[in-house]
């Protein structure tokens, strides 16, 4: 017994030999492994390295060369931990957060809703608003989508690359029928991800050589790909669009929408229909188009009964 006091003893000694050579400090901090007062023997077990003592010590002395407020006398330990084991506070906030978390889960099962902006489908919604540059007439000039509000119904297409094979006869067949948009009060607007040098190239190329010649209506560029990614129709691993068409209204909201694959051109004759429907039921609230619906013929009346008189007159 006498001998493992002295071996104690002569540990502390040790500890605070090496304590006051690795800090050098003139003021005596305390001791870095805490006794108790009663029995005089240390709480943490000697059989820590006196060298991770001392790295202790090093620690001990720095944040109290820091701290401004003296050193408060170490308190008395009633039980310690393993040698190897940390406790830690218990986060008090943590079941609140499970719980709300419980309660929104169970909401959500009966409402359905989009989880952000980015969620709302576009159509039924406002237009994405952008200004870039064009080419309309063998000249650069900006268009901004915003500026048709209030003023024109809006034909915007997308379609892959200058200079391919469907997208000609896309974009001319839609020049061609120019005028008939514009008696519905509507503009025109083609968009790839090409830039106006290669818009007014091929705006320069003749037909029968695979160009447009002259078109009746802008072709945009969206070199930054922004226009094509917030309608849609970017597809991020080729940097092209999608043969994506939308029709927005006077109000700026997108009220039609259809996206076809890179290989399958799309028809200016059923675009022209569904415009004319839009226009239909925006000036007749009271009533729906129903399928392959043309000007002149019979709509609907969207209720049980006057929906019968539709079905009874086909």
């Amino acid at each position: 017994m006498e001998t493992c006091a002295r071996s104690s003893q002569s540990a502390r000694g040790a500890d605070t030999s090496l304590f006051k050579t690795c800090c050098h400090s003139r003021a005596t901090p305390p001791n870095p492994i805490a006794t108790n007062p009663q029995s005089q023997t240390p709480i943490y077990p000697l059989l820590i390295h006196s060298g991770a003592r001392a790295a202790m010590a090093c620690s001990f002395a720095a944040a109290a060369a820091v701290s401004s407020a003296p050193t408060a006398a170490v308190r008395p330990v009633a039980a310690s931990p393993a040698p190897h084991s940390v406790s830690l506070p218990r986060a008090a906030a943590r079941p609140l957060r499970f719980a709300a978390s419980a309660r929104s889960a169970r909401a959500s099962r009966l409402v359905a809703r989009a989880g952000g902006i980015d969620d709302l489908p576009l159509v039924g919604n406002k237009a994405p608003d952008f200004e870039a540059e064009a080419v309309f007439d063998q000249e650069f000039i900006n268009v901004k989508l915003s500026d048709y509000i209030g003023k024109k119904y809006v034909i915007l297409f997308f379609y892959p690359l200058d200079f391919t094979f469907v997208c000609p006869t896309e974009i001319t067949a839609f020049s061609d029928r120019y005028e008939e948009f514009e008696k519905l009060n509507t503009e025109v607007l083609g968009v790839s991800i090409d830039s106006v040098f290669s818009h007014l190239a091929w705006v320069q190329t003749d037909r029968k050589s695979g160009g447009l010649g002259d078109l009746k209506y802008p072709l945009v560029s969206d070199v930054t790909k922004s226009i094509s990614k917030s309608f849609g129709v970017l597809i991020p691993d080729q940097g092209i669009a999608l043969r994506g068409l939308f029709i927005i209204d006077k109000e700026g909201v997108i009220q039609h929408s259809t996206i076809n694959n890179l290989a399958i051109g799309r028809s200016v004759d059923e675009t022209m229909r569904t415009l004319q429907a839009l226009q239909y039921v925006q000036e007749n609230p009271d009533e729906v188009c129903p399928a392959g619906w043309k000007p002149g013929e019979k709509s609907m009346k969207p209720d049980p009964k006057g929906s019968k008189e539709y079905f009874a007159a086909i």
